[in-house]
Order: structure tokens, then sequence, then C-alpha cells
């Protein structure tokens, strides 16, 4: 039997989806060591492997058959547009997708003027405004804190992931429309679904039962 490998978003995602994969009876010991420096963890008896990526990676190991399954938030998905299977919602990491700016701003997305927006996601950004408000904008790519970009003026408005909105509202800016929610989701390799088709379809049969 071969092995069945998950890609894992580091960090919080990673924690909350190995807590829901050990109440399915799915551990793996190796993983829970913080001092270890190992890349690729497995659990010999399930022959299952996992390991570690950058968000943003995760969907790319995915596509190209790397990883066979992967859990990652529904903004690298559709931000990354990678080719795979979405398969379930897991319910955590919940937030949203918004475009925030100063209150101000609210009348030039009503009025489809010419704009600039600054986000961390310009597939994102760009799909909102183009396909679903026809409004055309100018995208502005940013690394760093996107609610800076309307304070020093870069922007008129930013995309960007909101949780509990308190950094906008200490900064002066508000939710002005929602672009779609965001959860972690779990993704599979297109191959994989229809190899280990089995194996993966009573995966998801026993992570519902815990959603």
């Amino acid at each position: 039997m071969r092995y069945l490998t998950f890609a894992l978003g580091k960090g919080r995602l990673a924690n909350q989806t190995l807590e829901l994969f050990e109440k399915i009876g799915i551990t793996c010991e190796e993983m829970k060591d913080k001092n270890s420096r190992k890349l690729i963890f497995t659990n010999e008896e399930l022959k299952l492997r996992f390991f570690l990526a950058k968000g943003p990676d995760v969907p790319t190991y995915v596509e190209y058959g790397a990883a066979d399954i992967g859990v990652v938030g529904k903004d690298t998905i559709l931000e990354e547009g990678r080719k795979v299977h979405e398969v379930l919602d897991l319910g955590y990491g919940k937030c949203k997708m918004c475009v925030c700016g100063y209150k101000d701003a609210a009348p030039l997305l009503q009025h489809h003027e010419l704009i600039r927006v600054a986000t961390k996601y310009p597939n994102i950004a760009k799909d909102y405004f183009y396909n679903k408000k026809h409004q055309t904008v100018e995208i502005i790519k940013l690394n760093g804190s996107i609610e800076l970009a309307p304070i020093v003026g870069l922007s008129e408005v930013i995309v960007d992931i909101v949780e509990t909105g308190s950094t906008l509202r200490e900064n002066g800016l508000e939710v002005l429309e929602e672009v779609c929610p965001l959860s972690a989701r779990m993704i599979v390799n297109p191959v994989s679904m229809r190899m280990e088709s089995e194996r993966i379809k009573n995966l998801l049969m026993k992570l519902r039962t815990q959603i």
C-alpha cells in the first residue's frame, strides 16, 4: 500500500488540522516534537505521510502530485488558482475577504470610478472588481500591512482578510463590501482522487462526522 501524503499549511491551521485528525484516529506523534528538524513525518501503521508548507505552496504541491491531499485557507485556493479538487470545508479558520477603506470611499464603489486597490491578493481582487462588479481598478500588490495603503494615500481601498476588524477600527477604516467567506478547506490531487478513491472517500466520511 502506498503512502497517502498530506501537505498542511504551517501554523495554527496545521495544529487545528492535527487536532481534528486525532478525533478520527489519525495521529502523528513525530509532529508533536517541537524541536524536531524533520521535514516529513510518517505514520507507518496507517501508511500516511505529512509535511508542513507555507500556505501559498500547498495547492502547488497538491496540483503536481507531491501531496495527495492538502489543507489550506480558501483565500489561498482562490488566489493560487491551481488545478485541484476542493472536497471539504473544515469549518475552522473562519474569516472574510473584504473591501475596506475610509467611510468616504464607499461612493467610489457605487459609481464604478477608477480607483486604486491595494492587496496581498491581486487575483481575488481582480476577479471581484472585473467580473463581479464590472469596475475598472488599478491593483497594487503589497506584502506588508495592507491597512497602511489608504492611510498614506497609496490607494482608495484595500482587499484583505478580516477576522475581527479591530485593526481596521483602530485605524479609522471599515468594511465597505464583503467579497467572500473564508475558512480552512481540504483539497485533493485529481489523479489521487481516482487512484486512491476509496481511502480518500473513507477519510472524508470520517471527517464529516466530526465537523
